[in-house]
């Protein structure tokens, strides 16, 4: 193949009503593999490493809208690519998943072997039976293991006089699992309605598209994880073709619900509030990113994030979560899924995941926090066709624009100077390259940082001061 040193390329959401999707060919360019299919003048351009898992039509657009949520359209990448073209095959049915050495290169290697630490108060059963029967991680393929001891259960009745049978009034939300119940508990038992522990109980959809292995997967990973920010999970229920999971019961419901004005209990959040939340979404991931085997969230959102009663910020949905990439490997490969507008673009461009696509996720997320609007709104109307990272720069780095940018819900009620730190470390975190962009820890500390300056009397310091910075 002929050296490119520099090409664009138009990432699509438009599609062929042909269904020309049957001729394939990978190319591997830098560290970005880029999906063809042509049909006479037809050309779709579609970023995905792993569409051979999804071989349907509709599964092929979605990765492309996927992408193009991430990278506002239509976007020359002639900064971004400029590597040699080589290696381009028929794409072959069937790939595992794999884990890669480094950001330059196409892994080739199965995973197995050694599972989860037992230090940490992490699991020493990797999910999915990975260490007991030596599987390959790839999830569509991995067995789905067992329940491990030390999670409880719940009979399918107990749940059912709990909610009283899942009565309507008991209906509190429903998300991409299915629907969520509030009940009532005594020692493990069903009790009167507003007596006893309150809990929230989730009910599997079988028309859901998450199902057993992803239950498999919250139930094994937050049965072993405690934290003051990650979700509690009492315990599960699995009878009569029923899944359930029961979770503490969040009285202030999800951060979006607020952040986006939904429901009856939405409330403004205010400037203090809102560094409380960053801060405890911050440490959730630090914990998972500093287990002897890290744990990558993968699918972080503001519907992701709930609230207790003092506004303290709890991670739940641990469904989508994988163990990290081993000691002598930087990414493990996977089938791009999670919410739209979040995916880091290593991981809906390729499927690689890193550790570091977390902080993607959550420099997203802190975009929303500073502005009041949802990923998917901003790049619809606002950031056009340019890079999101360009829009950060030219509005919330913008002194004179930033005001305007700003959630109107916090009224102007916040230091300018603080707002404007804030944005430097929203823009370090969306960083195009993983590399680039600082640690769950580094993010920490400076959020602890600006937290502190938070409660001391605005002054001329300079906004970036306590940013973390490239280099």
């Amino acid at each position: 193949m002929a050296k490119t040193s520099q090409l664009s390329f138009v990432y699509c959401i438009a599609y062929s009503t042909t269904k020309c999707f049957n001729l394939w060919e990978t190319v591997r360019v830098f560290h970005q593999v880029q999906f063809f299919v042509k049909r006479s003048s037809q050309l779709l351009v579609a970023t995905r490493a792993t569409i051979d898992q999804l071989p349907q039509e509709q599964g092929i657009l979605n990765s492309c809208n996927l992408f193009t949520l991430s990278w506002c359209g239509n976007v020359s990448a002639s900064n971004q690519y400029s590597a040699d073209v080589s290696n381009a095959r028929l794409l072959e049915k069937g790939n595992s998943t794999s884990v890669g050495h480094s950001s330059h290169s196409v892994g080739t290697n199965h995973v197995s072997g050694p599972g989860p630490s037992s230090s940490n108060n992490y699991p020493t059963t990797s999910v999915g039976g990975c260490e007991k029967h030596g599987l390959r991680r790839d999830e569509e393929e991995v067995d789905v293991g067992q329940i491990l001891d030390t999670a409880k259960v719940f009979t399918l009745p107990e749940l059912r006089r709990a909610t009283k049978n899942f009565r309507a009034d008991t209906f509190i939300g429903e998300g991409s699992f299915g629907k969520v119940y509030k009940g009532w508990i005594k020692d493990r038992t069903s009790t009167n309605r507003g007596h006893g522990l309150t809990i929230a109980v989730k009910k599997w959809n079988p028309q859901s598209m998450f199902g057993v292995q992803e239950w498999q997967t919250e139930v094994n990973f937050l049965g072993r994880l405690s934290h003051p920010n990650i979700i509690k999970l009492l315990g599960f229920g699995r009878e009569e073709n029923e899944l359930h999971l029961v979770y503490e019961f969040m009285p202030r419901g999800s951060l979006d619900n607020h952040l986006f004005g939904r429901g009856a209990n939405a409330h403004a959040l205010s400037w203090d509030t809102r560094l409380k939340v960053m801060l405890g979404v911050a440490r959730a991931l630090t914990f998972l990113h500093s287990l002897e085997e890290n744990i990558i969230y993968r699918d972080l959102g503001t519907s992701k994030i709930l609230l207790d009663e003092t506004y303290t910020a709890k991670l739940s949905d641990f469904g989508l979560a994988r163990s990290g990439p081993t000691a002598d490997h930087n990414y493990v490969s996977t089938r791009v899924m999670g919410t739209h507008g979040y995916g880091a673009p290593e991981y809906i461009t390729t499927g690689h995941l890193y550790v570091k696509s977390d902080v993607y996720g959550f420099g997203i997320v802190l975009i929303e926090m500073l502005t009041g609007k949802r990923i998917s709104d901003i790049i619809r109307n606002l950031c056009k066709k340019k890079p999101l990272i360009d829009w950060l720069k030219s509005n919330l780095l913008n002194e004179r624009k930033m005001r305007s940018t700003m959630d109107g819900n916090l009224e102007s009620k916040y230091p300018s100077n603080l707002a404007l730190q804030l944005a430097h470390l929203t823009l370090n975190c969306i960083q195009y390259y993983p590399e680039l962009r600082p640690s769950m820890k580094q993010v920490v500390q400076t959020l602890e940082q600006i937290e502190a300056a938070n409660e001391k009397p605005i002054d001329n310091r300079n906004p970036a001061t306590y940013c973390w910075t490239l280099g």
